[in-house]
């Protein structure tokens, strides 16, 4: 079979954004016969804007999937990369660079609706033909096709947040990374472990306070407009390495990546606040009830969303607007465990 041919079937087989993002970089890696090829995130991040990478492939090295506990840290800023920065900046299908030692790279920017979150950085010491550049296009245009359609199937229809249906894969995810970053030794030394001792993943779950009388008062096209605000309340408020979902109706959850139980709050409070001081259109004010709890390799996804209901819960029915930890909650008696099993658990308030 052409290579060409062969690796268009592949990349159209996969339904899953990671092996996607794979497929593209070795795709293009073996077309271009590149020395190295990597998938860029281009993110936002304090006003700036930061680039790191997502996946990449080398003649020395296999296609891999970068993971990065910190964009924060791992990210840098676009302005090092002064080719693409200026052709994010115009809009541009390309951008080349050609550095002292000879190596050219190249830049195409994954365009959607205007704006690039993703691009692809190509590698080599021989000037790329336009041919190659040509093939290499059309890669990227059925990559960026077949991302619309994965991404059209993990959204919200409404509000444009990730759906439930993707929320299951992503907390296993979750929790198989928080297995790996307890059971694994750290390569920086004692700073870097106990960094991450301290730090944890978190589950988030949001409720809209007294949503059925914005409802029942205004009517559901200002209750969906409110469903809309808040969600961009949540992706203006967390982090670009969380993920926020809409879970039914007014409840959200969203996934923490790394952080402190301090940071986690603050951020958790941050948004609820932001949530309390917006003014929502003919409406005024609404409030937000949040429960969380720390992500946990030895429990599974139904308790551990348990936990966070029930955060939750005792949040609602003490006065609402309020940021309720499972843990904490147990802690000063708040919540008791009275049975256990491995798919649900039971608690008096």
């Amino acid at each position: 079979m052409d290579p060409l041919l062969k690796h268009m079937v592949d990349l159209t087989t996969h339904r899953d954004h990671s092996m996607l993002d794979l497929s593209v970089i070795s795709a293009v890696q073996e077309l271009a016969c590149a020395l190295r090829t990597r998938l860029l995130s281009i993110y936002l991040l304090r006003d700036q804007i930061y680039v790191m990478p997502k996946a990449s492939i080398s003649q020395l090295q296999p296609a891999q999937i970068e993971e990065h506990l910190d964009p924060s840290q791992d990210g840098e800023p676009i302005t090092n990369y002064p080719a693409l920065a200026h052709c994010i900046q115009h809009n541009l299908a390309n951008a080349e660079h050609m550095a002292e030692d000879g190596l050219r790279t190249l830049w195409l920017p994954i365009w959607i609706k205007d704006k690039a979150n993703v691009c692809l950085e190509i590698t080599n010491p021989t000037p790329y033909t336009s041919q190659t550049t040509q093939i290499i296009s059309g890669v990227v245009s059925v990559y960026r096709n077949f991302q619309n359609l994965l991404d059209y199937s993990e959204r919200d229809a409404l509000t444009g947040l990730l759906n439930r249906k993707t929320f299951d894969d992503q907390l296993a995810k979750m929790i198989a990374s928080t297995g790996e970053q307890e059971n694994g030794s750290a390569p920086d030394g004692e700073e870097r472990r106990q960094r991450h001792k301290e730090e944890k993943h978190w589950l988030a779950v949001v409720d809209v306070d007294h949503f059925k009388r914005v409802n029942d008062q205004f009517g559901h096209l200002y209750g969906d407009e409110v469903l809309i605000l808040v969600a961009n309340l949540l992706q203006s408020s967390f982090r670009s390495n969380d993920r926020v979902f809409r879970f039914g109706g007014e409840e959200f959850v969203v996934l923490l990546r790394s952080t402190t139980y301090d940071n986690a709050r603050k951020i958790i409070e941050r948004f609820r606040q932001n949530v309390e001081s917006h003014a929502f259109p003919q409406i005024g004010q609404i409030t937000v009830s949040v429960g969380f709890v720390a992500v946990s390799p030895y429990e599974s996804p139904v308790v551990i969303l348990g936990h966070a209901d029930q955060a939750l819960y005792y949040a609602k029915t003490h006065g609402r607007n309020l940021v309720c930890h499972y843990d904490e909650l147990v802690r000063e008696g708040e919540l008791a465990t009275s049975a256990s099993n491995d798919t649900a658990e039971f608690f008096f308030d």
